[in-house]
């Protein structure tokens, strides 16, 4: 099992706590793909934070929109 350092994903998202929060929601998104159209050799989020690391996942950040009361 392959094992990520903080500095490998910050290296790529910038910092620690958005290179996870990044993963995880792109591995949400490859939950929602039918398991017979995904190659599984392993668990959905170890591929989204290997991805990460190596440069090949590509996110953007919006703003969040502020209700008003």
């Amino acid at each position: 099992m392959r094992i990520w350092t903080p500095l490998e994903v910050a290296k790529q998202a910038g910092n620690k706590y958005l290179g996870v929060l990044v993963a995880a929601k792109f591995a949400r998104y490859l939950n929602d793909f039918p398991r017979d159209h995904l190659q599984l050799e392993e668990k959905l989020t170890t591929r989204s934070l290997d991805e990460l690391a190596k440069g090949q996942l590509n996110y953007k950040l919006l703003r969040r929109r502020r209700s008003e009361a």
